[in-house]
């Protein structure tokens, strides 16, 4: 595999590119350990000078109708659409997405959720009347976003297209270790007529950059996707100015298999929802919670499927797990899997040492346990890579709590008798339940109960979360 270069030259801010001034920070990637990019060390000069151009180019982005920002989200998605293959290869680059999947879900679903967003314009409630009372919905100024490296482009789009229609402006930080898609949709945004100072890109680490953000006493609101431990200091770090914050923190999803399910499909399913992009997905379900007279058929199911995620290049287009996001990530992955061997669970596929053939890359093979003590490590923290946990359960009552039973609430699945799999999705303490594998739905909400966050993206309710309400009374 010969690796792409790219060339970051500055931060993005008032429309132009700004050289930093503290240094650079490299992009490697981790099927290769090659430094591919590097991007400049930010600084709370440069978050300053970033939200002062958001600041001043807010009152005439507020200005303009939702149908003329609609109209600039379109050209936006179409612009993207029309660098799929430029996008798609940066991701596989900078954090090891399979390029299959790159070229899909990483660029073809932000593309989907600017357009759904788009079309909120014509009929979200602007403005309504109660009583005597008009009540105006109005952007709520200069956002500060900060993103993560699994889904580097759409968890920038999420915030993005929602925070522009409602008429805000933005400074974005995007991950250190995935910044190469920022650039990339900065250009096309400015393509599609997004006014200079309206959006804007501020690289460098969430010790500097991000915290500089959460505390600039002229962003109005934070919007925040990654760990439930970043989240909280983000949290704190933003009550001193008292601004509006949203977190999509992590996850520890079940996937609860019931005794009326089609058992091939709900162990195939959720073995796509545990070792997708490597398992590097908040909304994951690496808990798989099914009968215990049912284990050894679910076992035998789950590793024979499993066998089918080919590990390795992530340019190869039959490659289905490329390597961990980082070489730090790596081992914390090994970490687990060590942990989860050494607290008796039972291992009956992986492990902790290197796939065969790839002594060189960040590199975990897919990894599943059975007789997982619910309780345990392994089952309790967010592991976020390629490690599917088996538990066992006596009946649904034990189900049920067993998947409410961490400190998350994000995503769960139930696979039965559409019926009772759906009474038993309403008693589940997350934010998104699938129901015998619906599909995905860019205008319902997506968010978390509990420690997986605040706040909803997607749809209506992602746009609200960026909007503040005005009474007038007449």
């Amino acid at each position: 595999m010969t690796p792409s270069t790219y060339t970051v030259t500055g931060h993005w801010i008032g429309g132009e590119t700004v050289a930093g001034s503290a240094g650079t920070l490299p992009v490697v990637n981790p099927a290769t350990g090659d430094v591919v990019a590097e991007t400049p060390a930010g600084t709370a000069a440069d978050v300053d000078r970033a939200v002062t151009a958001a600041r001043a180019a807010f009152p005439a982005w507020a200005a303009t109708t939702p149908h003329q920002r609609a109209d600039v989200l379109h050209r936006l998605a179409a612009g993207l659409a029309a660098r799929q293959e430029e996008i798609a290869t940066a991701i596989t680059s900078e954090m090891g997405s399979p390029i299959g999947m790159s070229r899909t879900a990483q660029v073809g679903f932000p593309a989907a959720v600017i357009e759904s967003v788009a079309g909120l314009a014509d009929d979200f409630a602007w403005t309504e009347e109660v009583g005597n009372s008009l009540i105006v919905r109005e952007p709520i100024g200069v956002v500060g976003a900060i993103t993560p490296w699994n889904f580097p482009l759409q968890q920038v789009v999420s915030k993005l297209a929602p925070a522009l229609l409602a008429g805000n402006t933005m400074v974005l930080k995007p991950s250190e270790n995935a910044p190469l898609t920022a650039r990339i949709l900065a250009e096309v945004a400015a393509e599609a007529g997004v006014p200079a100072g309206v959006f804007n890109v501020v690289y460098g680490t969430g010790a500097v950059v991000g915290e500089a953000l959460s505390a600039h006493p002229d962003i109005d609101m934070i919007s925040f996707t990654g760990s439930t431990r970043a989240g909280q200091r983000i949290g704190a770090v933003a009550a001193a100015s008292v601004k509006r914050v949203a977190l999509e923190l992590g996850g520890k999803g079940a996937n609860i298999i019931l005794d009326d399910a089609d058992l091939p499909e709900a162990v195939n399913r959720g073995l796509m929802m545990a070792f997708t992009n490597g398992g590097q997905v908040c909304g994951a379900w690496p808990r798989m919670l099914v009968p215990a007279s049912r284990q050894d058929e679910v076992v035998a199911l789950a590793v024979e499927a499993a066998r089918q995620y080919t590990v390795g290049d992530p340019t190869d287009e039959a490659t289905r797990i490329g390597p961990m996001a980082s070489e730090a990530h790596r081992r914390k992955v090994v970490g687990y899997i060590e942990r989860g061997i050494a607290d008796g669970a039972r291992l009956v596929l992986g492990g902790p040492d290197r796939p065969d053939g790839l002594a060189k890359g960040a590199y975990v093979q897919p990894t599943i346990f059975a007789d997982v003590d619910p309780t345990s490590a392994i089952a309790q923290e967010e592991i976020f890579g390629p490690v599917l946990t088996i538990i066992p359960y006596a009946d649904e009552e034990e189900a049920v709590a067993i998947a409410n039973g961490t400190l998350y609430g994000l995503t769960s699945g139930v696979f039965g008798e559409p019926e009772h799999a759906l009474a038993v999705a309403k008693r589940l303490r997350v934010g998104q339940v699938d129901v015998n594998a619906g599909h995905w739905n860019p205008l319902a909400p997506f968010g978390g109960y509990k420690q997986s966050g605040n706040g909803r993206e997607f749809g209506r309710f992602g746009l609200e979360e960026f909007l503040e309400t005005k009474s007038i009374q007449r």
